[in-house]
């Protein structure tokens, strides 16, 4: 599986003002944000949690190869599965679920797997979070605009508040895309609400995007 936007956004946005010590990404794919929050923080676990094999395979694969592979480490497991023993209370939680919740079924169940909401739904994960979630932690997700108020509300009956909020948007003209929204337990009245713009035009990237991400593209 190539690597998305939407998981560089969200490795390159997370929050971790609060020096998380240990991390976990749920629906890891190939592992890319788990890798790049190992670079980012100084997290000594970071663990992933990924049910496909073939992506499992290629996140372990990543971590060994990483610089980072001794803080690294991939669950092969379904949500379910995980938070039935949870040992460990996470600083912070980031998750790039799947999510298309259009009448769209491609030819490949594996690529099925990575993009349907019915392979995760939000509830589900929100539940995880709050379980896994340590005192102080944060809670980050990248998800579909269109999406962001049921999660919201749905956040709110686990008593987890938004702590910033970023809309995404391809280009100046096109509409809002994609919401990244950080939680914490804590209710924040006055929490950041900002745009983010992609290109200017095809491979012309803001200057904003470039800010955020430059430290993981070989050439930006």
């Amino acid at each position: 599986m190539k690597i998305g936007t939407d998981g560089v956004l969200l490795g390159a946005w997370t929050p971790i003002e609060n020096n998380p010590f240990s991390i976990l990404d749920i629906g890891a794919g190939t592992g890319i944000i788990a890798l790049m929050l190992a670079q980012r923080s100084n997290a000594e676990q970071i663990d992933a949690l990924e049910i496909d094999e073939e992506a499992y395979e290629q996140s372990v694969d990543n971590f060994e190869n990483s610089p980072w592979s001794d803080r690294l480490f991939c669950f092969h497991a379904g949500l379910d599965e995980f938070v039935e023993e949870p040992e460990d209370e996470y600083d912070l939680i980031v998750s790039n679920p799947p999510f298309y919740t259009d009448n769209f079924k491609s030819a490949t169940e594996q690529r099925d797997l990575a993009r349907f909401a019915d392979a995760m739904p939000f509830e589900d994960l929100i539940e995880a979070a709050d379980l896994l979630l340590s005192e102080n932690g944060i809670f980050a997700v990248i998800i579909p605009y269109k999406e962001e108020q049921n999660f919201l509300a749905l956040a709110k009956d686990y008593e987890l508040y938004p702590l910033k909020i970023t809309h995404v948007k391809g280009t100046p003209t096109t509409e809002i895309k994609r919401s990244l929204l950080a939680f914490s337990r804590n209710e924040n009245v006055n929490f950041i609400i900002d745009e983010l713009i992609i290109e200017t035009s095809r491979h012309q990237y803001t200057p904003e995007y470039i800010e955020l991400t430059k430290d993981f593209y070989l050439k930006m």
